[in-house]
């Protein structure tokens, strides 16, 4: 399996450009902090998905038949 088989498309993508970043450049302390701030980003993109689901049951539930 590829590993670039589940990046998006376009080549510009911000995701894209993160993934194949050269990380060698970096000190230990550089990298903890990294890792600390991608946490917290997939922290804020769990709870975006959170909402949107409830958010979408909410809905579904308001206007069964």
């Amino acid at each position: 399996m590829d590993e670039d088989e589940n990046l998006p498309r376009n080549a510009n993508d911000p995701l894209v450009l993160l993934v194949k970043q050269d990380l060698d450049p970096f000190s230990v302390d550089e990298l903890d902090q990294r890792i600390a701030l991608l946490k917290s980003e997939i922290s804020r993109c769990e709870a975006k998905k959170n909402f949107a689901v409830t958010h979408r049951a909410s809905a579904e539930n308001l206007f069964k038949r």
